[in-house]
């Protein structure tokens, strides 16, 4: 039989300090997880609502610079893309195909119109008419001049003739030959003379006038005439569509050889030397663009290109307005039509101001209140807020730097004066 130790073994028995030690720290942490589950009902209590703090996101209040700026997609489109059309009805025979690269001046598309061909060998004609009728009456005015000076000179000569007759009885009645019923006979012959000369050089003056007047008649109508010539051979070059500047054959409407109606539009030529960028921006922006604001286009490989607005819509569709971008310096090279590039509009920036994370709150409570933390718990505070960027938001009062804020996951408390994140 082998024996055990229990006959060496005794009992000790542990001071009573070290009994007190023992219970002393379970104690204590019982202590604290109750005043913090004390301290963690009186905040749910104390609050209308209670929330996941991961449906929500905090942004703290800042101050710096406030850079207002918009950003967009925009898409390339042509500054400069003009549609040609038909001048009159006819048969179109085309000279180019959709994607012809082409030069100013060459030939795009020949509109076949016999009518209005017709009708300028028609008004030619009548212009030659009235170009002969004014050539004649021109000279039937320097042969009415010339009739006219003819009888003013023949009563000159005889006023000359008068005198003549007059002085000669004028001596012979002085000298006693000449009885004075001849005198008085001459000084009448010289009178009459002087009359007919008066009223020959009025008569000249008559018919030069109303000769030049009807040659000048004939003129203008045949000026009026060769304006409606001009006219018309301008339409009928208009047949011809030509490049209106080096570029790019674009859409053609039309088949070949096929009828179209005048103002029909045939084809469109692309300027490929000149891009703009054309954007849709939020209305509530609308009001802040105007010509010549500063922006900044991207590319899909990163580069950064300098723009401005060049062009801004004057009304508004679904909700957004459209602006064209141009480049104030050297355009990316190899750009096409649609090509899509990313826009940001440099609005202006404002220094050391109060600051925000934009968030939902603002367009939820139209920005009149916040809700700020205080501890685990989300106070509802008046606030009063400024201008705004897509990213932040000016504060004009109601937060200070360092505070808190929810700005998203508010609908969330409808409205509730204090809420627990938990």
């Amino acid at each position: 039989m082998i024996r055990d130790t229990a006959a060496q073994d005794q009992v000790v028995t542990p001071p009573p300090h070290h009994r007190l030690k023992r219970w002393l720290l379970p104690a204590g942490a019982a202590v604290v997880v109750i005043a913090g589950i004390a301290w963690m009902a009186l905040s749910w209590l104390d609050s209308s609502a209670s929330v996941d703090s991961a449906r929500v996101r905090i942004a703290t209040v800042s101050q710096g610079d406030l850079v207002r700026d918009i950003a967009a997609d925009g898409r390339v489109i042509a500054a400069n893309s003009p549609v040609l059309y038909a001048i009159s009805a006819g048969t179109v025979e085309l000279k180019v195909v959709a994607g012809d690269v082409v030069s100013k001046g060459q030939e795009l598309a020949v509109i076949d119109s016999p009518e209005l061909r017709s009708r300028l060998v028609q008004e030619q004609s009548t212009l030659a008419g009235l170009q002969a009728q004014a050539n004649r009456a021109e000279l039937d005015a320097r042969l009415a001049r010339a009739s006219a000076g003819k009888l003013t000179d023949q009563a000159s000569l005889e006023r000359q003739s008068a005198a003549r007759e007059l002085e000669r009885n004028q001596r012979g009645f002085d000298g006693g030959a000449v009885p004075q019923v001849n005198l008085a006979k001459a000084q009448d012959d010289l009178r009459k003379a002087e009359i007919n000369l008066q009223h020959a050089g009025t008569d000249a003056r008559l018919q030069s006038q109303a000769a030049s007047l009807d040659a000048s008649n004939a003129h203008q109508l045949a000026q009026r005439q060769r304006a409606v010539v001009a006219e018309v051979q301008r339409q009928v070059d208009l047949l011809t569509l030509r490049a209106p500047f080096d570029g790019q054959v674009g859409q053609v409407q039309v088949s070949q050889h096929t009828q179209v109606q005048a103002n029909a539009p045939v084809l469109g030529v692309v300027d490929l030397s000149r891009f703009e960028v054309e954007v849709r921006v939020p209305e509530s922006f609308a009001r802040d663009l105007s010509i010549g604001i500063p922006a900044q286009l991207t590319s899909g490989n990163g580069q950064p290109f300098q723009a401005e607005i060049a062009a801004v819509s004057p009304e508004v569709v679904n909700g957004e307005v459209t602006a064209r971008l141009r480049f104030t310096a050297e355009q990316p090279p190899g750009l096409r039509q649609s090509q899509r590039m990313s826009a940001r509009i440099l609005l202006d920036t404002r220094k050391g101001v109060i600051k925000l994370e934009r968030g939902p709150f603002v367009e939820q409570s139209g920005g009149r209140h916040a809700w700020v933390m205080e501890g685990r718990t989300a106070v509802r505070r008046p606030v009063q807020l400024g201008v705004s960027s897509l990213g932040e938001v000016e504060v004009l009062s109601g937060l200070q730097p360092g505070d808190r804020v929810v700005v998203s996951g508010t609908e969330q408390f409808n409205d509730a004066e204090r809420v627990a994140i938990h």
